[in-house]
Order: C-alpha cells, then structure tokens, then sequence
C-alpha cells in the first residue's frame, strides 16, 4: 500500500481521491464521528452549499472507488515505523501498512459546561457565523462567553444581527476599550456565569432556545446562543509516531493542534497532516484544499524516492567500463 488516511471527511477523502486520481495504492480509515455530524448542512463550499454533511461524505466515498481507493471503517489507535514506511493498528486488530501516512482526523470542540449546549450542539447553539451566520440572521443572539475571543465573537456576529447580547460568563472581563467598542455597536454586556439554556416547544412541535438562565435565577432572552469552544486535535496515530504540536497564533486557550509546513509535511519523515487537524479555523473547504496539497506533495516525495531508487538499480546494472 502506498499512503494510508486516517479520517474520512473532506480533508482525507479529498487526499485519497488526488492519490487515487495519481494511481496510488490508498485506504482511508474512519471511525465514523465526524465533527460535523450535528449541522444541518455545509456552507461556503462552491457549489455544494447547504448539502447536508453525510452526503458530501457519501459522494467522495464514491468518487474515491471510481479510482481504485478503499474504505475501512475502524478507529486507528497507534502507529508504528517500519522498514518500508508504518504499520497503522486498528481498534479491531487490524494492520495496515503503507509507505506513507496523512492524517486527516480533524478536531474535538471543548464545549462550555453549561446544561443544554451539548445536547444543541449544531441546532440552536453555533460557533461559526461564516458557517451559520446566514441562517441565524436578525435573529436574537446571545454570545455565551468562554475564552479570549468570545469579545471578538460578539462584534464578528454584530455583521449578521442588531440583537446582540454578550453575557461575559467564563470569558475575561471585558477592558475598557472592549465595552467602549461593544457599546458603539449597540452590543449589550451581562456579567454573571451562566448555568443552563431555557428551552421550550415552538410551532413546529419541536422545541427551541428562549434563554440562557444564570446561577441567580435571571434569564438572558435568546432564540440563538454562540459559543467559542476550545478546539483540540487529538490523533493517536499522530501522537505515536511523535509528531510535533504547533503554537496557535491566539494562544492555547483558543485551539491545540498539530504543527506542519504548509504543504502538510510534519516533523516525522513520511508523515503529513491535512485540515482542522493542523488548521484549526479552516472550513470545510480548506480542508479539502489541504487534502489536494497535501497528497499532490506527497506523491511527489513518493516519485523523488522511486527515482532515486531506480538511478541506484540502474547503476548497479551497469557493467564499469575499461579506462586504461
């Protein structure tokens, strides 16, 4: 085998079809728990805008088998280096071996621990308004405060609605210039640590956020709470093989993930990295770029060694010619 994924969504499957597409030998491992599960579809990708999650999914994995590539469903639990490149275990007992490896597993999102945000998650609670902020327009919007950015959270969703309210909980208290900033967009402040969403049945027979309710019994009026969770890569297949972690330019607070050059390329030889596993802020679009680079970066270095290998064989074949 020559390059095995680990992680099946838009990053990896992107990397397995451009390795496909260049006649490698490629498998992708995923354990089915993509991140994205909860949304209702993707945003800002050309052409595929609103496709639910699991359909874009469902479609790469077909286009992967046009070109030879296969699919493994399994959860990589550790690596190893081998003399032909790595074994990849699975948590069946399965190994896998290949030359080389990209790891696509994406990111876990730290949710603030207030009662009903999880079980939201990607209904009525949201991060990202590049992602949502479209389909929550105008609507009251509470920004639920958690880390450094969550301030900068509140201006950023200001773009998409006028009824703002910032409600500081876990967050640093706001600065001067940051309440200076928050008032001349008409940004309301509440102090106090929030405890649980207020939920009740809408029209639809469902159910739908009213509020967020504070440890003194007030209740913050919303239809929308935004969080901004702690995001984390966490691979084993990454973490066994030793490969780096980077400095996130908003510090640790905000995201934890794996170093690599642009191209994808880790600090362990033969090892990339592809989307929100090195990029924690890319969309679902960045991390299928990054599939493409990484795998096109890839099978370069597989043709550098095949070459390399082929000028040995070649001069080992021919006979040393005469000179005297």
């Amino acid at each position: 085998m020559d390059v095995v994924v680990i992680g099946g969504g838009a990053a990896g499957l992107s990397a397995a079809i451009t390795l496909g597409r260049s006649l490698r030998s490629v498998v992708v491992i995923d354990a089915g728990s993509p991140r994205n599960a909860p949304a209702d579809g993707v945003h800002n990708f050309l052409t595929r805008d609103g496709m639910p999650p699991g359909e874009l999914v469902d479609v790469g994995r077909e286009e992967l088998a046009r070109y030879g590539g296969r699919f493994v469903t399994g959860k990589a639990v550790s690596a190893a280096v081998t003399d032909d490149g790595f074994t990849v275990r699975l948590a069946s007992g399965e190994q896998i071996s290949a030359r080389r490896i990209i790891d696509a597993t994406g990111l876990t999102d730290e949710l603030p621990d207030v009662t009903g945000v999880r079980e939201r998650w990607g209904r009525d609670v949201m991060h990202c308004p590049y992602c949502h902020g479209w389909e929550v327009r105008g609507r009251r919007l509470v920004i639920l405060g958690s880390g450094p950015m969550s301030g900068h959270q509140a201006l950023l969703l200001r773009q998409w609605s006028d009824d703002i309210t910032y409600l500081v909980n876990t967050a640093p208290t706001p600065t001067p210039e940051q309440r200076e900033q928050l008032a001349a967009r008409d940004i309301r402040v509440v102090e106090g640590a929030a405890t649980e969403l207020v939920v009740a049945p809408d029209a639809t027979g469902g159910d739908a956020i009213t509020g967020v309710r504070l440890d003194d019994g007030t209740v913050v009026d919303c239809e929308i709470v935004v969080v901004g969770p702690r995001m984390v890569a966490r691979s084993a297949v990454l973490d066994a093989l030793g490969v780096g972690r980077a400095d996130h330019p908003l510090g640790p607070a905000v995201a934890d993930v794996y170093a690599a050059d642009p191209m994808g390329r880790t600090d362990v030889l033969g090892v990339w990295v592809a989307g929100n596993a090195r990029n924690a802020q890319g969309g679902v679009i960045n991390a299928a770029a990054e599939g493409f680079t990484a795998a096109s970066m890839l099978n370069m270095d597989l043709v550098l060694e095949e070459t390399e290998a082929a000028v040995r064989q070649r001069r080992s074949a021919t006979p040393a010619r005469c000179t005297s």
